[in-house]
């Protein structure tokens, strides 16, 4: 018997979204993750999974620090083309965004977001084509009592339908850009928020 991998079954574990930001020597950055968890309790700890492709993966590595931005429900969707749909390497994605520092010095954002947390690295694991960052939680604080975004919330509420007219071709969960064509490539990554092959679903 040949088991087979539903990758929409993915879908139905809970994530949370939040804006991670960091900062390279030169100017702050952040972008948009789903992939984190309380770890350990005494110590707090906290995991981040960050892709190796992402600008940031790098920065932090090398810096040891970051600060995880929990994003609540009013969230528009222009925070998630801000921090989601755009490379830290040449966007300053702080641009005419109010946001104030916390002690380490990096990004909290002012709007949208219900607690932020500091972290620094503890442990990082190579996980092939990601990153995870096992870190202590140096300050954390609640900003409000707006329950978090989660990723089915996005997709529901947040994420504009895709126009899709007439087109035939496989269209992007995350971002809704549409790729036209029979066959989607297995290595495909969406030119609008990298996102990979495993995001696309066929046009319905």
């Amino acid at each position: 018997m040949i088991e087979t991998i539903d990758t929409k079954a993915f879908f139905n574990i809970g994530y949370g979204l939040y804006v991670v930001t960091s900062n390279d020597g030169k100017k702050d950055n952040g972008f948009i993750v789903n992939s984190v968890n309380q770890v350990t309790n005494t110590p707090a700890r906290i995991s981040v999974t960050i892709n190796k492709q992402n600008y940031s993966h790098d920065v932090i590595k090398n810096e040891g620090v970051m600060n995880l931005n929990c994003i609540s429900k009013d969230a528009p969707f222009s925070l998630f083309q801000r921090f989601g749909f755009a490379s830290g390497r040449d966007t300053d994605k702080f641009s005419g965004l109010e946001a104030w520092c916390s002690e380490n010095g990096l990004m909290v954002l002012k709007d949208h977001i219900n607690s932020f947390m500091s972290l620094r690295t503890e442990k990082y694991i190579d996980l092939d084509t990601h990153g995870m960052f096992i870190c202590n939680v140096t300050n954390a604080k609640v900003i409000s009592d707006t329950a978090t975004m989660t990723y089915s919330y996005y997709q529901e509420n947040v994420k504009p339908k895709p126009q899709t007219g007439n087109k035939k071709g496989f269209v992007c969960k995350v971002c809704g850009y549409i790729y036209e064509g029979d066959e989607l490539p297995y290595d495909f990554v969406c030119p609008v928020c990298k996102h990979g092959a495993a995001d696309f679903e066929p046009v319905k």
